[in-house]
This record gives C-alpha cells, structure tokens and sequence, in this order.
C-alpha cells in the first residue's frame, strides 16, 4: 500500500532541546541552521517540489525548533502575537500538494499545524492571559495562572462501508464535479474510533454498520487532524440521506472504483488525489486489503 500523503517525515524531532534551553541555543548558533520559507502558511517550492530554506537571521519573529535534518537544525517562524493566519488551503497551495516530495510534504504539515496553532492560541484559555512561547516553540505558558498548553490534534474519522463487492461513497457540493469520496467526521467526546465510524455512517448516509477495521492514518494540517482510515461492514443498502453534509451518496464497485483511481475516462465519478488518504483507503478497498 502506498504511504498517505503528509506522512514518511525523516525528521528528528529532537524532543530532548525542547527541555534544554542551552541546547537550543546552541543549534540556533549552529552556522548551518535554517528557517522554512512560509507565505502566510503556504511554503514556497523549488522544481523538484523539496521546500525552500533560508537562514535564521530572516526570521521575523519567534523561532519554532522542528527538528535536525542530519545534524543540520531546522526552525519556523510564529506568527505574530494575537494574530491567527485565515483558515483553509490557498489556491496557490492547491496547486502544489500534488508536487511535494514526500519527506518535505511530513516536515511541512508538522511546520504548518504548529506555526497554525501559535497563531491561534495566543491567549490562555484558563484566565485569558496573553500567553508565551516555550519547549522550544512546542508549548505555552501563561504567566498568570501558569497554564501550560500544547499543540492538539483532532481526531478524524474517515472510512467506507463496504457490502459485498461495493462500498458506500459521497459528495459534498464544493468538490469538483462528479467526485465522490469516503464519509468522514470529527471524533466526539466520550467515543471510540470503531463507535465514530458507525456514528458518522448512520448519520450521514442511514447505513447501519457491524464490524469496523483500521486501515491507515495521516496526519492533515488544515489545520491539524488526524485522519483514522476505516472500512465498516455495511449491514444494508438503503440509503438515507442527510442533506446538511452530503450532496449525494451511493454504491459503487470494485472495477468502478478501479477505474476512478486510475483516471479512466470511463469511470463513474472521480477519486480524491493521491495525497489524500481516501486515496489510500480506496486503493487498499480494490486491493483486498
């Protein structure tokens, strides 16, 4: 099975600087340092996709430690205090997340979710302080009532149910025409991975669903989920839809499936890019896996 898109990082992360202030200083002094180019949050690539860098003495506030490259220390820049980034993906991004060579595509959705995070949570959500940055860009504290707050994800499930030789799709009515993708839903409180999927299949589609397998996951920074991919054993067919989150669902088939995933003008819908992980889930569907 091919590997999710944003995952495969090579990364250090280096967890021990972000408790060792000295430690920290001395790879911000390391000649070899570098700062990740970021338009707002879009990254800025050279023609073979691989991220662009700069030195550190371009960072205009902030720095954000993300790891060591083979020795050579890597950083971001947080966004000014109180000053969050608009939400969702630029056309210009758009036009880049089919390009990104693998390893720089992990690297930066961990610099985007956590430069992201910075812009939004200047304040504490205690007392409502103005908070500051520590653990080297991956925490922080209020100075007030000493709150401590670190960058979260969200847990997201998205998962096909499959009866037989089909498997349930949908469409939401700003996907470009005629795609149709796996059913997906943020986790609620109090809620097993297994319990969402059966929860967001009934309530979307009225598909009542037993048995519930993992297949993969993927980290997503727009602007900070993870992507729990599923397939549920469908115990009907009868469709019901809900209207408020989906334009269309329906049954489709292996071969049908095959045929989207590999472009075929003959296919009845069109599949997600391969940079999404309903990529993945559907390839490993057609696989068997």
């Amino acid at each position: 099975m091919t590997p999710p898109g944003f995952t495969g990082g090579t990364v250090d992360r280096a967890d021990r600087i972000r408790h060792e202030p000295a430690l920290l200083r001395e790879a911000e002094s390391d000649p070899r340092a570098r700062l990740l180019v970021l338009h707002g949050l879009d990254p800025e690539l050279d023609a073979d996709g691989r991220l662009a860098w700069t030195g550190l003495d371009a960072a205009a506030g902030e720095r954000l430690f993300l790891g060591f490259d083979q020795g050579v220390p890597l950083f971001a820049t947080a966004p000014p205090h109180g000053q969050p980034f608009p939400g969702g993906r630029s056309p210009a991004l758009f036009a880049m997340l089919d390009r990104f060579h693998a390893g720089d595509a992990a690297l930066y959705a961990a610099a985007r979710s956590l430069v992201d995070w910075h812009g939004r949570h200047g304040f504490c959500a205690v007392c409502g302080t103005a908070t500051a940055i520590f653990r080297a860009g991956w925490a922080r504290s209020c100075p007030n009532c000493h709150a401590e707050h670190f960058p979260r994800v969200d847990p997201v499930v998205i998962m096909l149910a499959e009866r037989g030789d089909k498997v349930l799709l949908g469409r939401q009515p700003p996907w470009p025409a005629g795609r149709y993708s796996a059913l997906a839903g943020f986790l609620e409180v109090g809620e097993s991975v297994e319990e969402a999927v059966r929860r967001e299949i009934f309530e979307e589609a009225g598909i009542r669903v037993g048995a519930v397998r993992y297949v993969a996951s993927q980290p997503w920074p727009f602007p900070s989920s993870l992507m729990i991919a599923c397939i549920g054993a469908a115990q009907d067919e009868a469709i019901t839809l809900d209207v408020n989150e989906l334009e269309d669902a329906r049954w489709f088939t292996r071969e049908d499936v095959r045929l989207a995933l590999a472009g075929d003008p003959a296919a009845p819908f069109g599949a997600a890019p391969p940079y999404a992980i309903a990529h993945t889930l559907l390839t490993a569907w057609v696989d068997g896996g």
